[in-house]
């Protein structure tokens, strides 16, 4: 299986969130979730959150998985065990704490099968 984009590479400089993506094929299967910051300026920060859904309304009180606040380029994973979560959707919140300009990040999160990606590291 060939990675899915939750989000495809973007510019943001505000917080928001990602349209909802099915993933019905890939619902029982851990997925290997990997977000990649491709530029970013000094004194600021994005979090990034991961939302699931069994029936694609998003009312959990918490995410079901979050990257911890970043401040660098650089790409960071974390996998997402198996579930009935049927959809997902990431929400950024981005913050800058210099008076100067607003938050200017570019990034991109995808998603592939946690045990292909294994696989192909055993291979190398």
């Amino acid at each position: 299986m060939a990675p899915f984009f939750l989000v495809e590479e973007t510019t943001v400089r505000e917080s928001g969130e990602s349209e909802v993506f099915d993933t019905r094929e890939l619902s029982h299967q851990d997925l290997l979730l990997t977000f990649s910051i491709t530029h970013a300026v000094e004194n600021q920060s994005i979090a990034i959150d991961i939302w699931g859904s069994g029936d694609g309304v998003f009312r959990e009180p918490k995410p079901l998985v979050s990257f911890t606040p970043k401040f660098y380029c650089g790409t960071y994973q974390l996998v997402i065990r198996r579930s009935d979560i049927r959809y997902f959707k990431a929400a950024w919140k981005v913050s800058r704490w210099s008076r100067a300009d607003r938050p200017f990040f570019r990034f991109y999160i995808y998603a592939e099968h946690a045990r292909n990606r294994a696989v192909v590291a055993g291979a190398a």
